[in-house]
């Protein structure tokens, strides 16, 4: 947790060496810590090509994380991340002129999304999504 609380200082620089030695100290089957991780080590990458492999590693560890392993750091339901990181691979694939692949991320992250409350985040994640949908030409995004 205190890795994935440099992202929030400001210095990229110094995140990406913290979370990448996290990464290196975890083992494959320790999935959940490898998704958060993975899904902030992303954010920190200088290139989209980086950002979108760091995304897919997140997103395939989340495929085996159970749904309260996350709450030690705060995410009570893992079903709570997958939004995000579909919203994120999603507009990583558009950035990289992948259309279908990006509205195959959107379309689940739209499905992720509804079963979220209707709070702040799944707001937030909401608009993302709208966002992506309008980028990508979705109709009714």
């Amino acid at each position: 947790m205190a890795a994935v609380g440099t992202t929030l200082s400001g210095e990229a620089d110094r995140a990406r060496r913290e979370l990448s030695r996290c990464w290196d100290a975890c083992e494959p089957v320790d999935h959940g810590p490898r998704c958060v991780i993975a899904h902030y080590l992303a954010d920190l990458q200088p290139d989209l090509e980086a950002e979108v492999e760091w995304d897919e590693r997140a997103l395939a560890a989340y495929a085996h994380v159970a749904d309260g392993e996350l709450a030690a750091i705060g995410i009570p339901s893992a079903s709570a991340l997958a939004p995000s990181l579909h919203l994120n691979l999603g507009d990583g694939y558009r950035r990289q002129g992948r259309l279908a692949a990006a509205r195959v991320q959107h379309a689940q992250g739209v499905l992720a999304v509804a079963g979220l409350p209707d709070d702040g985040y799944s707001r937030h994640l909401r608009a993302g999504l709208t966002r992506l949908g309008e980028r990508i030409g979705e109709v009714g995004a």
